[in-house]
């Protein structure tokens, strides 16, 4: 039964609550609806409070919940801090509009490896600096006529892919103020470096065990480099993603900014990288460009 209520307090999402207390402690009853359908009664209990240890860029509170179960003495399923949602979103805008100017319509290339996120929050960062988003392989996959990857790898080779994936970063280097996604493999190649060069290339480092848990969740099918491999699909990729990053982690080390998400979830107090939403994702890569031309600039100066 704990377990299961775990499972129902992924949070910011409280689907089906009736009722929280607006002090610093509180109780969260579960909805008529839920109780019927899982016939019991079931009382979560949170203790909020601010937690004075994060930067005040974030607001967070530390969130302990305990269940009771028919009467029975309340067990702690799990505790640690949870970021207010509602700070994301002016915070990003601020942050966007500090660096758009020193910007100068460059372009912004994510880099890292598959399932780390480049996507989600390359399509963020486009929307808040009013930049164009592309995808490299949704690029490369058009020119074959909606051919997915994972089929073109099939039929023609992973070297083929690779010379069309270099043919795309080409023609996007030569237009301003976009952000790219790119292939986990387009690091590999000195020549991609030569185009990612002319903007701002951005790796975004996620820890094995979540990209492990991101790909096992929705298959590896759509994977090339993954899904011959044998065994369950959490074993299956965290063997092969161990291979992969060893062969690319010095070239991921070239790219001018690093968003380390081990490292937002140690400044904001979670035990997870994946409670970390896309747009605090976003915030620090901007911040880390922002390091970056900062630096740039001083290097200029002298």
């Amino acid at each position: 039964m704990e377990a299961k209520v775990a499972q129902s307090l992924l949070l910011p999402s409280w689907n089906g609550l009736e009722k929280m207390t607006k002090g610093p402690s509180g109780s969260v009853r579960f909805s008529r609806k839920f109780r019927e359908q899982d016939k019991s009664q079931v009382l979560i209990s949170a203790q909020l409070q601010p937690n004075t240890r994060i930067s005040n860029r974030y607001r967070t509170v530390s969130f302990e919940v305990s269940c009771s179960y028919k009467n029975f003495p309340a067990s702690i399923l799990e505790s640690g801090s949870f970021q207010d949602p509602f700070d994301e979103a002016p915070i990003l805008k601020k942050k966007s509009q500090e660096i758009k100017t020193y910007l100068n319509g460059r372009c912004i290339y994510l880099v890292g490896m598959m399932g780390s996120g480049k996507t989600t929050v390359g399509k963020i960062l486009s929307h808040v600096l009013g930049y164009s988003f592309f995808d490299s392989d949704m690029l490369v996959e058009d020119d074959f006529d909606g051919t997915s990857v994972a089929e073109i790898f099939k039929l023609y080779g992973e070297g083929f892919f690779r010379e069309k994936e270099t043919a795309v970063l080409r023609k996007l280097s030569l237009r301003p103020q976009l952000v790219v996604s790119t292939g986990g493999g387009a690091v590999t190649r000195p020549i991609n470096w030569k185009y990612m060069q002319k903007g701002i290339s951005v790796w975004l480092d996620v820890p094995l065990e979540a990209l492990a848990r991101r790909i096992a969740a929705v298959g590896t099918g759509s994977r090339p480099l993954l899904h011959h491999d044998a065994g369950d699909a959490y074993t299956k990729a965290f063997t092969r993603l161990s291979t992969l990053l060893e062969e690319r982690s010095e070239a991921y080390a070239n790219a001018n900014a690093r968003v380390s998400l081990e490292d937002i979830a140690a400044k904001l107090g979670h035990r997870d990288v994946c409670n970390l939403t896309p747009t605090v994702i976003a915030i620090e890569a901007l911040e880390q460009i922002e390091g970056f031309l900062q630096k740039e600039n001083d290097h200029f100066a002298f």
